[in-house]
């Protein structure tokens, strides 16, 4: 890319970031009456549900924390993360100390903590609101609620395990991949030697079990020895999750300066855009089997909002740091398909988030369940920080 072109990409993702993105949850968002987010709301910003839910709420205070630290320290971010904090303080947590997965409006309890993964954004919300307050309290909760996550890991749902696993004992790759990732997130306030070995953990649990070597795809579901089941469980492959880990893992490579572990993640990255791209009507496909079987998901060939915006992350960062042409002709293509389907052309709001196959909007949501203050805003950050770094000489670490 030319200096022109970068400072137009950073532009873009900057502009779309400050002026429709958070400026749309900033203002439909936060309940101000009951405390924490409303995150289902419509294509207006209007609530269509009041439910909250713990891993959606913890991300929309690691956002705004994130966002005053190392953006800008906007008193009005600082004060939109304590609405949130406070409220899964009070509400978020069961006797055990675990975190509920859903409550209602007013913080009574829903959904109990069927696994690890709320935990998980609590620790990172946590983490960033003690940074971004200068409370060394919720710094102190963040490291209490890691070192739970890093006990129940052998067993992330407990009793909530609806498997018989003694008959099909598999694991899942979302673990090691937000473990990898929580550990770059806390590493300012972990003792070194935690987060060193729990990164050495997951990349050997990636690379040995997950990844397939000679396919450069990564399983969603291994046995626990790292073999292969055929099974709908064993053959699924979600390119996003394995993009996403891609650019977690280059984030290890860089602080470490491993050029051998960058130039495998870059390849690997580039592989699973190649097998999971729609060749008729273009996008990133949710779900394959890897042996070309029909999927369990019925939602398969849907395209989501945050399998792109991870992807151009990946593809930024990688850029950046090989200067692979072939991550510009990808990024380009992604970005044009991206924000093509996916942005709402009407100014200050945020993205949509489910396409059909062919590219038409499937939900007219900004969010819900599942969709929160998260991907959207962490994606066009990093890209808008992958170009800014890119106009600054000695950002590449040599692959050759």
């Amino acid at each position: 890319m030319d200096p022109e072109e970068v400072k137009r990409f950073t532009n873009i993702y900057r502009k779309s970031l400050l002026e429709d993105v958070i400026p749309f949850w900033q203002h439909y968002s936060p309940d101000w009456e009951k405390g924490g987010y409303f995150t289902c709301l419509d294509a207006e910003g209007n609530v269509f549900d009041q439910d909250k839910f713990v891993w959606l709420q913890a991300r929309q205070v690691w956002t705004f924390s994130m966002l005053f630290i190392q953006l800008e320290a906007r008193s009005e971010w600082l004060e939109i993360a304590r609405l949130g904090v406070d409220f899964l303080d009070k509400y978020a947590f069961d006797e055990q100390g675990d975190c509920f997965f859903a409550l209602d409006r007013n913080g009574q309890p829903l959904v109990k903590a069927y696994n690890i993964f709320s935990d998980c954004f609590m620790a990172m919300a946590y983490a960033r609101y003690g940074q971004a307050a200068q409370k060394s309290w919720f710094i102190h909760r963040s490291k209490q609620i890691f070192q739970s996550i890093l006990e129940r890991k052998g067993n992330p749902k407990g009793v909530y395990n609806k498997q018989v696993t003694e008959n099909r004992p598999l694991k899942n790759f979302a673990l090691p991949m937000i473990l990898c990732n929580l550990s770059l997130e806390l590493e300012n306030v972990l003792p070194s030697d935690t987060v060193e070995k729990t990164i050495d953990d997951c990349l050997d649990e990636i690379m040995n079990d997950f990844l397939d070597d000679k396919k450069g795809i990564i399983y969603e579901n291994v046995l626990h020895d790292g073999t292969r089941s055929d099974s709908f469980d064993g053959r699924l492959i979600n390119p996003g999750h394995g993009i996403e880990a891609c650019w977690f893992l280059m984030d290890v490579a860089e602080r470490r300066g491993d050029s051998i572990l960058l130039k495998k993640c870059v390849n690997i990255c580039l592989s699973l855009l190649e097998y999971g791209w729609d060749k008729e009507f273009d996008g990133i496909f949710y779900f394959l089997d890897v042996d070309g079987h029909p999927p369990q998901q019925l939602e398969w060939d849907q395209k989501l909002w945050w399998v792109h915006l991870e992807a151009l992350v990946a593809l930024s960062k990688a850029y950046r740091l090989t200067g692979d042409p072939r991550c510009v002709r990808w990024f380009k293509r992604l970005h044009d398909y991206t924000w093509e389907h996916f942005r709402d052309p009407q100014g200050g709001m945020e993205w949509y988030g489910y396409l059909n196959r062919q590219g038409q909007v499937l939900l007219k949501l900004k969010g819900g369940k599942w969709k929160g203050c998260f991907h959207v805003p962490r994606a066009l950050y990093l890209c808008m920080q992958e170009f800014d770094k890119l106009s600054r000489p000695a950002q590449q670490i040599k692959t050759a």
